[in-house]
Parts: structure tokens; sequence; C-alpha cells
């Protein structure tokens, strides 16, 4: 079974606090949701930092 974690992030576009869940499925992996707030495209980079899911977000415009 994966492990599931929820987080929190902010959108990088219109700032909103969503929560989020991290599947350990996505480590090092990109894919896109639309912000639960504005709809907007957010990519997600899921990595494991001591044995802890988390994730960098970005928008269409953020070069990573």
């Amino acid at each position: 079974m994966n492990q599931l974690t929820e987080t929190s992030i902010s959108c990088p576009y219109c700032g909103e606090s969503i929560e989020v869940l991290l599947d350990a499925a996505d480590i090092d992996e990109q894919y896109i949701e639309d912000c639960q707030v504005c709809c907007k495209p957010i990519s997600f980079v899921v990595f494991e930092n001591d044995d802890e899911l988390n994730v960098n977000v970005y928008s269409e415009d953020d070069a990573f």
C-alpha cells in the first residue's frame, strides 16, 4: 500500500493555503493539479527528506 501524506501548500498564483495529498509513489515525479481556489495549474514535485514526503510547487512561469 502506498503512503499518503496530507500537507498544506500555498498556491503560487492566488496565495491561498490548500490541503493536498502526497503519494509516496510520486517521489521524484512532476505532475499538475489545478488550484482548488483559483483553478490555475500548479506543478508539483514530490520528494523525500528524512523519511518524510515533501513537495515543491511552481506556477507555469516558474523555471525549475
